[in-house]
């Protein structure tokens, strides 16, 4: 590892929970995890502490459920209270009327943060990318990327489903070819499947050969990206060698250009001791070390830079 390596992580999650909702880190709500606790309390940018050879220089705030009714105010409060440079994603309901729906827009265009969208796909992803109101709202946002290409970097459009889910993939594509304004970010890899840790064989073949195919069918878009994180949420305990080959999976197919490192904090805390930990250990793999040092730089800042600040 080079001295001192500049980090921008482009996906992270601040936490102020006496002023925002978070419904979903109160214990009554789901996902009902066994160990939510250690992360139900507040987190600030001061908790994103890297040192020794490592240095964070920006960070990717993603929405983290603050007010899920009015968007904006997760950003207004970001911008009052972070000193850090940083750029957000808020969240959207793609649910809502269009009227609903270009007003969040335009009330999330106004602050100066804002960089792209998320309304969390997962299970519901092929219902979701199907719906002609999703479709709708989604073909809005294409448009006021378009509108603001002269003077913004386009605006991000946050994937986060499972890539074992061909059904709904296939759904995605059509939503990609039908919005090339949009820059769309796989989330957590496409949640890859822990194939190391399975009892059924063949279904884990299955699965890992479902995610790869989905891998390199979405690599061929020009408009989509990828950040490497959320292990976590496969398995508390991921093995290296798991990561490894994970990631090499995708340094594989995508451009070197579309990838991007980053920690999901603070739920990477559920398998490392601490934020410089989960960095260092990311980079000690050995498919990140045998990088030279400009594709190193590449998916630890530099790509984040080029997508998400203008």
């Amino acid at each position: 590892m080079e001295p001192f390596l500049n980090i921008v992580d482009p996906h992270i999650h601040l936490f102020a929970l006496s002023h925002g909702d978070y419904h979903w880190l109160k214990d009554e709500n789901p996902p009902y995890w066994h160990d939510k606790k250690q992360i139900q309390r507040d987190f600030n940018e001061q908790d994103l502490h890297l040192s020794g050879e490592l240095s964070l220089t920006g960070f990717v705030h993603i929405e983290a459920g603050f007010n899920n009714h009015q968007p904006w105010q997760e950003l207004a409060f970001l911008e009052a209270n972070c000193q850090s440079s940083f750029s957000s994603i808020a969240a959207i309901n793609l649910l809502d009327t269009n009227s609903q729906f270009t007003s969040v827009l335009n009330e999330l265009s106004l602050l100066k943060s804002f960089k792209g969208v998320r309304h969390i796909l997962d299970e519901q992803a092929y219902t979701l990318l199907t719906s002609p109101i999703v479709l709708s709202n989604i073909a809005q946002l294409n448009q006021h990327s378009k509108k603001q290409a002269l003077r913004r970097k386009p605006l991000v459009f946050e994937l986060q489903l499972a890539f074992e889910d061909s059904i709904a993939c296939k759904a995605l594509h059509d939503v990609i070819t039908n919005n090339q304004q949009l820059t769309f970010a796989i989330n957590h890899a496409g949640f890859p499947p822990d194939f190391n840790n399975c009892s059924e064989d063949n279904k884990c073949s299955w699965l890992q050969n479902t995610w790869l195919q989905n891998i390199k069918s979405f690599a061929q878009y020009t408009n989509v990206i990828i950040k490497c994180s959320g292990w976590e949420m496969a398995n508390r305990h991921y093995k290296a060698e798991w990561l490894n080959t994970c990631i090499a999976t995708i340094i594989e197919n995508f451009a070197i250009n579309k990838i991007m490192l980053a920690s999901n904090f603070p739920l990477c805390l559920f398998s490392q001791n601490s934020y410089q930990d989960y960095w260092l250990n990311l980079l000690c793999l050995p498919c990140i070390k045998a990088l030279p040092e400009h594709k190193k730089s590449a998916i630890c800042s530099n790509n984040a830079l080029h997508y998400y600040f203008d």
